[in-house]
């Protein structure tokens, strides 16, 4: 059998890394060729990015903890969503959690070396009555564990993000989840431009950013490019990379688009375009990078431990070992160093 071979892509990744070391931001041109290069060129590019990742993260791994605080029964119809109106998954449905429960995850998270506690509720935006309840956990978890929370509770107003503020919530999550043109194809419910005016919100409360997306959606690579330069407009400090699961009874449970060496080349995209950022491999990665999941922290620096809101994640244990061998350490809420939990240097 003749073997063609692959054509290189003439790109430098070390060079590409100096360029971003020194402040540039990548040409649309390179950015495309990051997406576009041959396998072959893989691990050159996972080496660029982690030059990159180092400088402003040394070898540090950030540890998150995802509680689905209010389950299923959303009248939104994100496509890719479990939870959502046009959903017929066969996921676990409830309302607010008790505040006994929710004190018990925040336990197991902390116990688990978590440094940020992140609860999630389903929905276009909280009820009155269900923001309240969030508030009042907000200020017992604080009380209690040491981790920061983020919340992630929907379309928010600037009232609403104030008072969050006030209670204690560190940071707000709300996903662009994909690029604006291609918005309109995975919902129709809400808009592109209200997803930015939420973030928009969340920063004038004075608290940090959390937005980041799924991939999977049909995507082109301008579309993986335009949704970082969003991000990068915005000023958002922290990135969840999530790579779809294609959940049965949602509209997109038969696409299979990715694969571990394309996730790998976005996460390294997202590193040299935005340098200083927190990239977190969100759902997914179990699912979608398979073994190379390490080599994912050449690029990110985050991940969550646990389950994520209705698929569950790799035993936290295999966590702790992959971090562990690929040389890097846990970091606690105030940027410390952490023991790894159970494992055996």
């Amino acid at each position: 059998m003749t073997v063609t071979p692959v054509a290189p892509s003439r790109v430098n990744w070390q060079v590409l890394a100096d360029q971003v070391l020194a402040g540039e931001v990548l040409s649309r041109e390179q950015a495309r060729a990051v997406l576009a290069a041959p396998d072959t060129e893989l691990l050159d590019q996972l080496a660029a990015a982690y030059r990159v990742r180092r400088h402003h993260w040394g070898n540090r791994v950030r540890l998150h903890f995802l509680l689905n605080a209010q389950s299923g029964l959303c009248p939104e119809d994100c496509h890719y969503c479990s939870q959502s109106k046009i959903s017929s998954a066969e996921i676990e449905k409830y309302p607010f959690m008790a505040q006994e429960k929710i004190l018990a995850a925040a336990e197991r998270a902390n116990s688990l070396k978590a440094g940020t506690f992140c609860m999630v509720i389903s929905g276009r935006s909280p009820s009155e009555r269900v923001f309240g309840e969030v508030l009042d956990a907000v200020r017992q978890v604080k009380a209690q564990y040491p981790m920061k929370i983020c919340a992630c509770l929907g379309l928010l107003d600037e009232t609403q993000t104030q008072q969050l503020a006030a209670a204690g919530v560190d940071r707000v999550n709300h996903n662009l989840n994909t690029s604006e043109t291609n918005y309109g194809e995975i919902c129709t419910t809400h808009t592109f431009d209200d997803r930015v005016a939420t973030i928009a919100a969340v920063q004038s409360a004075g608290m940090t950013t959390c937005s980041g997306g799924i991939f999977g959606l049909g995507e082109t690579h301008d579309d993986i490019i335009d949704m970082a330069l969003a991000l990068r407009r915005l000023g958002v400090t922290s990135v969840p990379l999530n790579f779809l699961i294609p959940i049965e009874g949602t509209p997109f449970e038969g696409r299979q688009e990715l694969n571990p060496r394309h996730c790998l080349r976005i996460l390294c995209l997202y590193r040299l375009l935005l340098p200083s950022q927190e990239i977190r491999i969100a759902g997914g990665r179990e699912v979608q990078l398979r073994q190379l999941q390490p080599l994912g922290l050449y690029a990110a620096n985050s991940i969550f431990v646990g389950d994520y809101l209705t698929t569950p994640g790799q035993a936290a244990q295999a966590d702790y070992a992959m971090i562990r061998d690929a040389g890097f350490v846990l970091e606690g809420p105030d940027g410390e160093a952490l023991e790894l939990p159970g494992v055996v240097a």
